[in-house]
């Protein structure tokens, strides 16, 4: 089916745009493609300076190539592993990150991290090269790709912290963060902030340290005494993460994640929540009651899948339970899950 896209003011221009598609032979989303050669042609005009047109050139190259290296694994879930460069091989975090790569991987997950040596290098130790993807980045003294997957096919290497970053989340379906420095800091912020505003699924989010370490306890103890005190953050939104010193711990919370719950989608004024199985009129009814807080407009109540939704043939065979959700409780979303994974 034909989408509406926006024209652009140049009728005469869009019909080049669409013969010129026609001539390369044509392909998916041609509406969107249009009007992102559309939106190309008015840097002509529109940004004078070299070097910011060629961030524009570059971002769009990198996002481009990522998603074509990750399409034909769409369907297999994906855990990022993030955490230092710099941790030795005989150091426990390292040996605890081999075991959390194999052992998340024996789950049925597959494995991104950054590519490079330490933490990164020991997760794909563990999941092996055939369940790893690599997103480097190109840096004047670290990091080169390590041996484990430097000559494999689903090595990507990124010039932007950005349009990496935008990888990681983009095909993660759970994050977990070993101990590391500004760059893990980073990392687990931005994973934080995304989820926190909306601006990414919903996915768990495990800070694996080492048995009886304090690195993340540490951490945790900075958030509530600073940000949680002084109501910079929900109390609800330390749910976003958890903390483990045990790595079967930290797969199971990954997994049980989504024993029932599989992703959501916002169609119009309602939050769609595909599950395979959807709770009984008892667990409807419970839901109302207690997350009234989060809901305006419509309650929990089961919907087949929406047109848009069949439209884009978005897991038609899930059941889905829709609500008019608030859009800024993402802390208490988090909870729902864990209610609806129950069934």
């Amino acid at each position: 089916m034909a989408r509406r896209t926006r024209p652009s003011s140049n009728a005469e221009l869009d019909r080049r745009i669409r013969d010129l598609i026609a001539l390369k032979g044509g392909g998916h989303n041609e509406e969107l493609v249009t009007d992102l050669v559309a939106q190309s042609l008015k840097l002509l005009h529109d940004v004078e300076d070299r070097g910011d047109v060629k961030v524009i050139q570059t971002a769009v190259r990198e996002l481009r190539y990522a998603f074509k290296l990750f399409a034909p694994y769409a369907g297999k879930r994906k855990v990022t592993i993030f955490g230092s460069a710099r941790t030795a091989p005989e150091s426990v975090d390292y040996q605890l990150a081999v075991e959390f790569g194999r052992k998340i991987a024996d789950a049925g997950f597959m494995v991104i991290t950054g590519a490079g040596g330490g933490i990164m290098q020991a997760g794909h130790e563990g999941a092996g090269v055939d369940r790893s993807f690599g997103a480097n980045i190109r840096l004047p003294w670290e990091q080169a790709a390590n041996p484990v997957i430097a000559e494999d096919k689903k090595l990507i290497t990124f010039k932007y912290f950005f349009t990496r970053k935008l990888t990681f989340i983009r095909h993660s379906d759970a994050i977990a963060l070993f101990p590391g420095g500004f760059g893990t800091m980073d990392e687990a912020y931005e994973t934080l902030t995304l989820m926190q505003t909306g601006k990414s699924q919903l996915m768990p989010l495990v800070l694996v340290d080492r048995p009886a370490g304090t690195y993340w306890k540490t951490w945790d103890k900075n958030v509530r005494e600073h940000l949680l005190r002084n109501e910079l953050i929900c109390p609800e939104d330390t749910g976003l993460y958890h903390i483990s010193d045990n790595v079967d711990e930290a797969v199971r919370h990954i997994a049980r994640f989504y024993r029932n719950f599989h992703s959501t989608r916002f169609v119009r004024d309602l939050l769609v929540i595909r599950l395979k199985n959807p709770p009984p009129p008892t667990g409807l009814a419970a839901l109302n009651e207690d997350f009234a807080d989060i809901v305006t407009g419509e309650p929990f109540h089961i919907i087949p899948p929406t047109p848009e939704e069949t439209e884009d043939g978005e897991h038609l065979d899930l059941q889905r339970v829709a609500v008019g959700f608030n859009r800024k409780s993402y802390g208490r979303l988090r909870q729902l899950i864990d209610v609806l994974n129950q069934y």
